[in-house]
């Protein structure tokens, strides 16, 4: 595990889809050194079969000793993430990090993909991601270590990660593109524009309510091995550390922390590996092939929001 140093102590992070998951768990960390966390989310009011909202988020984040500020925040919509900011910025005085966390999901082919969850995609992932990053970056520039994490894979242009799901592929690799590109633009500014993508599938509500339930558990690691990693990048001088992206695990082994067992839910299981990693087949078929793949994702008719 990675230890809190308290460099973001005082920090301000504006953190979208912040209410559960891999989201909640990056503001809690935060959070433990004492930052300020604006949970920009859309889930106000309890879901039937989730647990966890902007405002339970945000009691748990102050138990952890940090501040922080529940935002009902629809990404795809320019007027409702401009308030957010506005509030951040009244509370808070400024921003220093944004995580684009928020995302959406259907494993569907070209012709099983309705127009209307082509769009929810894109809308969420790429047009979303580039929104907040587009509002908080004049704010950013006034940081003293500004940072933009997307929540998105590495490039990989295998025809494989297309072949089932382009419409998917291409809705999170816009938003690994606005990493390439926010890079290189604000590179002279100092803001670090970094990516973070999982190597293994990550155990969470969401997760199990598409589908996976509590039998994927053990093939899994925990929400905690993005959160710490995160952390790593987020500490990270934002002048000399931009433009890269990174998986979790490798993260914390240039940390030094080679033993990553205390991440997975059951140590003694094989653990399945995420998308758009080289070596993904070879690393599936060790854990059930492509049944546990369907499983895990809640099969092809997939669509989340969460």
């Amino acid at each position: 595990m990675v230890q809190n140093s308290g460099k973001l102590q005082g920090k301000t992070l504006f953190i979208t889809g912040a209410s559960r998951g891999i989201g909640k768990a990056i503001a809690l960390k935060a959070a433990r050194d004492g930052a300020n966390v604006v949970i920009a989310a859309k889930t106000a009011e309890p879901h039937p079969k989730l647990p966890g909202t902007i405002y339970t988020a945000a009691k748990e984040i102050e138990a952890v000793g940090g501040q922080a500020l529940p935002c009902i925040v629809d990404v795809r919509d320019e007027t409702s993430v401009a308030k957010a900011v506005e509030a951040t910025l009244k509370r808070f005085g400024g921003i220093d990090c944004v995580v684009n966390n928020a995302s959406a999901i259907s494993l569907t082919g070209t012709l099983e993909t309705p127009m209307k969850r082509y769009d929810l995609m894109h809308h969420i992932n790429t047009r979303g991601t580039y929104l907040v990053s587009k509002l908080c970056i004049p704010h950013l520039l006034r940081s003293s270590n500004p940072h933009i994490l997307n929540i998105s894979p590495p490039l990989n242009m295998n025809p494989r990660w297309f072949k089932d799901h382009a419409a998917y592929t291409m809705a999170k690799y816009g938003m690994s593109m606005c990493v390439l590109g926010m890079a290189e633009e604000f590179r002279d500014e100092g803001i670090a524009c970094n990516a973070l993508w999982p190597e293994t599938a990550i155990t969470t509500a969401a997760t199990k309510f598409l589908g996976g339930g509590d039998s994927m558990d053990k093939f899994s690691r925990k929400p905690d091995i993005m959160a710490d990693a995160a952390y790593v990048m987020l500490c990270k001088n934002s002048r000399s550390y931009t433009g890269n992206f990174a998986i979790d695990s490798q993260v914390l082994m240039d940390e030094g922390i080679t033993d990553l067992s205390s991440y997975a839910v059951d140590p003694n299981s094989p653990l399945a590996p995420d998308f758009f990693l080289d070596g993904y087949e070879e690393h599936l078929s060790k854990v059930g092939g492509e049944n546990v793949k369907r499983r895990f994702v809640g099969g092809k008719d997939t669509l989340s929001k969460l």
